[in-house]
């Protein structure tokens, strides 16, 4: 499906052109939760735009993981309190001394604007975020509403469920990896599993179209991509994310200290040739939608630094991408597969804190269950068998995000 040109506008956009969605602000102090791609069609920080209405009073601002400004490369690098230079506002940190909003933050205001990009993806933590904060709300008896964005990997929605006892600051709730819902629909899509007496609403974009190419959630050529976390460079990453994020737990490069950062992966004694090889000879059908490279990088700082790794790119552009098809979750789980098959006792596994968790394995936290690892792991299991547990929980949010999203 392709679509015209045609004006697509932003929440922050439509509530900047609009006086009368600007109406129930009115005599209320209003804060503010953004990071850096937290930006309006001409490409002006939100808290800037809003800061020079007249008829809004922003008093506060909140940055979530990475920053308001998105100074902090690394993951478990906190943020501090500060006060803008500009505006003389506080701004509170939601990845420092805390990541739930304080009661003392939450009496600065009577209103909060969302105004977060997001990634499609689970682990993403700004979906988190979201769930705190509203949380926060219902309990201060404060107003919530979100200036929506894209959820630029669209709507395919893929992956495991996130079971019982797996919550944390990368698992917000019983949601896929690729949960296909913007961040104004997650909004009530927590508000209705967690039972929240909250005031709530959403700004809604204007002309969306996620199943249309070539973007099929991002409007390619229509805004400039800005980077919502340091290594969010791209709109090939933020396809890719829902299955490279799992190389976050594992001994595997991921790309940090590369200039591809989550469109690749590799090691230094990776054989990629011999990899594909045995994904092609495990399950062919998770490797569709996308081109696999052979590549070779050298990370600067992060995993594997200045040593030779050799690896995957995966390419979610051009003639070789192909949206419904491309499964990332699925593609890199037969990576794992198939270099168990190739080297039974390779070290794949990270053993370090992850998000501040010390007893549970990364890659168990990242999938919110022990399901996938135990999977890659168990020589016996095949393809089929994981695809089974997938496909039964993709219908399972699939049916309750169809019901959802008819309320809103």
């Amino acid at each position: 499906m392709t679509i015209g040109n045609h004006l697509m506008k932003f929440g922050i956009d439509r509530l900047l052109e609009d006086p009368g969605l600007r109406g129930p602000l009115k005599g209320l102090r209003v804060a503010l939760l953004a990071h850096p791609a937290s930006v309006t069609r001409n490409l002006r920080h939100s808290m800037d735009a809003l800061a020079e209405l007249h008829d809004v009073d922003l008093v506060a601002a909140f940055g979530p993981q990475h920053g308001l400004r998105g100074d902090k490369q690394d993951n478990m690098v906190e943020s501090a309190d500060f006060l803008d230079p500009v505006h003389g506002i506080p701004v509170f940190s939601l990845y420092g001394d805390v990541r739930h909003p304080t009661a003392e933050m939450m009496d600065h205001f009577d209103v909060l604007l969302v105004d977060l990009q997001d990634l499609g993806c689970r682990i993403y933590t700004f979906i988190t975020t979201l769930r705190y904060m509203l949380e926060a709300a219902a309990a201060c008896k404060k107003r919530v509403i979100v200036l929506d964005r894209p959820n630029p990997a669209g709507r395919p929605v893929e992956g495991l469920l996130l079971r019982p006892g797996w919550e944390s600051f990368v698992g917000a709730g019983p949601m896929p990896m690729r949960h296909g819902l913007t961040m104004g629909e997650m909004g009530h899509w927590f508000i209705k599993t967690l039972k929240l007496d909250v005031e709530y609403e959403v700004v809604a974009m204007e002309g969306w179209h996620p199943d249309a190419a070539p973007g099929f959630g991002w409007p390619v050529n229509k805004r400039s991509w800005i980077n919502p976390s340091p290594n969010a460079s791209n709109l090939s990453m933020a396809r890719c994310y829902a299955g490279t994020v799992m190389l976050e737990g594992t001994t595997l490069s991921e790309g940090r200290g590369t200039t591809r950062p989550l469109e690749l992966f590799g090691a230094p004694d990776i054989e990629p040739r011999k990899l594909l090889t045995a994904m092609e000879s495990i399950a062919p059908r998770w490797m569709e939608g996308c081109v696999l490279r052979e590549c070779w990088f050298e990370p600067t700082f992060h995993k594997h630094v200045g040593q030779l790794c050799a690896g995957i790119q995966i390419h979610v552009d051009g003639d070789g991408y192909t949206h419904q098809a491309f499964r990332p979750w699925r593609l890199m789980a037969l990576a794992f597969k198939a270099l168990r098959r190739i080297n039974p006792g390779y070290e794949l596994w990270r053993d370090f804190p992850y998000e501040y968790e010390n007893e549970r394995l990364a890659i168990d936290l990242i999938n919110g269950s022990e399901l996938l690892r135990l999977w890659v792991d168990d020589d016996n299991a095949n393809p089929g068998d994981l695809e089974a547990l997938a496909v039964a929980d993709e219908r399972l949010w699939t049916n309750e995000n169809t019901a959802v999203l008819t309320e809103i």
